[in-house]
C-alpha cells in the first residue's frame, strides 16, 4: 500500500524532531483523560464581552487560537493550561513559521462566534479551539462560513462535523478499545453498571455497539446515580444477572468508584469470576486502589509522552499543566507542521484527514471526514494497587473502518 505523501514529513519521527514533541515510548498511565473538561457543557454562562487578544509567535501564516481565559471556575484554569502549552509548541518548533492570535471567548457561545470572526478577519486560516462544545458550535458556525477548518478540544462528538475536527479524548475510543481487547481474550457476555449522567449515556451508546460489532452479547445494563443508596440498590440488582457474564463495564470516574465498588462488594460482586473493564477515568490512582475492581482492565493513552511534556512545562511555566493540555501543543505543533510541508494545502480537508495520522504527545492520532478522532490507545490492567499496561498502544492505526 503507497503511503499518503504527508506521511513521511509528519511522521513520527518528523515530528518528534520538527515540533520537539515528547517521547512515544510505552509506560504505565497516570492520569486518565477522557471525561475531562469539553466534554458535555461550558463554564457556568458569564456576561460576553468583546473579545481581546494577543499574539504569539511571527510567522506570516496565521492561526486563531480561541480559549476560555477568563472562564469562571476551571475552565480559565483549563484555557489558561492550553494557552501556555500553545506557547511551549510554538517556541520548541524550529523556525516554526506561524502567528498564533489568542482570543478569549470567555467561555460562552457569543464570546467564541466573536472570537471567531476576530481570527477570521485579522487573516487566521484555522482556527484552533474552543475547548467547551457550545463555544465549538458557535465558532465552526462561524468558520464554516468563511471556510475555514476548526481543530477544537471538545469530546462532545456531537459537535465534530465535516471541518470541525475534535483533537481529544472521545469516551467512545476508550470503549470501543477495551471491549475489543476483552473480546479478543475471549469474554462475550458483558453487563455494564453506568452512571446516570451524560457521560454515562455516551459511553453506555458506545458500549451497545462495540459488544454488537463484536459479536457479543449485553446480559444486563443498570444505572445508578452519585448516592449510596442508589448505587447499593443498582448494585444488588446487577449482581444476580453476572451468572451470565463475563466482563461487566463499570466505567465510574475517580470520585465515585470507591463508594461504587464497596456497594458491589457488599453485593457479593467478585471480579475474579466476571472481569471488570473501565474506561479512562480509571486512570486514577484513587481508582487503582478499589478493591472491588482488581484485575480490570480499561483503555488509555500511553503517558510517556505527557510525562515528558509536563516535565517541560513544570520547567517553563513552575506549573504543572492540565491533563488536557498535551491537546493545545499537538494542535500547534501540527499547525507548525503542515504549515512548513504542505504549501498552499497545509490545512486542507485532504490534509487533516490524512488516513496515516500524526504523532502526538498522547500517541498517534488521525482526524476522520466527519471530525471525529481515532486514537492509539493502550489497554491497561489495575493490579495490586498499581496500574500496568497489558497490551501497548499501536504505532499506526492501520485503514479507516468507516
Amino acid at each position: 500500500m503507497s503511503r499518503h505523501p504527508l506521511r513521511e514529513p509528519i511522521s513520527r519521527r518528523s515530528l518528534t524532531s520538527l515540533a520537539a514533541l515528547a517521547c512515544l515510548s510505552l509506560a504505565a498511565c497516570s492520569g486518565g483523560p477522557s471525561g475531562l473538561p469539553g466534554f458535555d457543557a461550558a463554564s457556568p454562562q458569564a456576561q460576553p464581552a468583546q473579545p481581546t487578544g494577543q499574539t504569539i509567535g511571527t510567522g506570516k501564516v496565521k492561526v486563531g487560537l480561541i480559549l476560555p481565559l477568563t472562564a469562571e471556575g476551571q475552565g480559565a484554569v483549563v484555557g489558561n493550561s492550553l494557552k501556555n502549552a500553545a506557547e511551549m509548541a510554538l517556541s520548541e518548533f524550529p523556525n516554526a513559521d506561524l502567528t498564533l492570535l489568542v482570543k478569549d471567548d470567555r467561555g460562552t457561545p457569543e464570546g467564541a462566534q466573536a472570537a471567531a470572526q476576530e481570527a477570521i478577519a485579522e487573516g487566521a486560516e484555522l482556527i484552533i479551539g474552543p475547548l467547551f462544545a457550545p463555544s465549538v458550535q458557535a465558532a465552526g458556525q462561524v468558520a464554516r462560513a468563511a471556510n475555514r477548518p476548526v481543530i477544537a478540544f471538545s469530546s462532545d462528538t456531537n459537535v465534530a462535523g465535516r471541518g470541525i475536527y475534535l483533537l481529544s479524548f472521545p469516551p467512545e475510543n476508550d470503549v470501543n478499545r477495551v471491549i475489543a481487547y476483552a473480546s479478543q481474550q475471549g469474554r462475550k457476555s458483558f453487563a455494564a453498571l453506568v452512571p446516570d449522567t451524560a457521560y454515562g449515556k455516551v459511553v453506555e451508546a458506545a458500549f451497545q455497539q462495540a459488544v454488537a460489532g463484536r459479536g457479543g452479547r449485553v446480559v444486563v445494563i443498570e444505572r445508578f446515580s452519585p448516592d449510596s443508596n442508589s448505587m447499593a440498590a443498582a448494585a444488588k440488582r446487577l449482581v444476580p444477572a453476572l451468572q451470565q457474564a463475563d466482563a461487566l463495564f463499570v466505567p465510574a470516574a475517580a470520585d465515585t468508584m470507591p463508594a461504587l465498588g464497596l456497594a458491589l462488594q457488599q453485593a457479593g460482586y467478585d471480579p475474579a469470576k466476571v472481569k471488570p473493564l473501565g474506561t479512562g477515568v480509571w486512570n486514577d490512582a484513587n481508582v487503582a486502589r478499589v478493591p472491588a475492581i482488581q484485575g480490570g482492565w480499561f483503555a488509555s493513552p500511553d503517558t510517556a509522552g505527557f510525562n515528558a511534556f509536563a516535565g517541560r512545562y513544570q520547567t517553563r511555566f513552575n506549573s504543572a499543566p492540565t491533563r488536557t493540555a498535551t491537546l493545545a501543543y499537538d494542535a500547534v505543533s501540527l499547525a507548525a507542521a503542515l504549515a512548513r510541508t504542505q504549501g498552499s494545502q497545509r490545512f486542507s480537508e485532504s490534509v487533516l484527514t490524512n488516513a496515516s495520522g500524526f504523532a502526538g504527545a498522547d500517541g498517534v492520532f488521525r482526524f476522520r471526514p466527519d471530525g471525529q478522532n481515532d486514537r492509539g490507545l493502550a489497554v491497561l490492567e489495575l493490579r495490586n494497587g498499581q496500574i500496568v499496561t497489558v497490551n501497548a498502544a499501536p504505532r499506526d492505526l492501520g485503514p479507516r473502518t468507516q
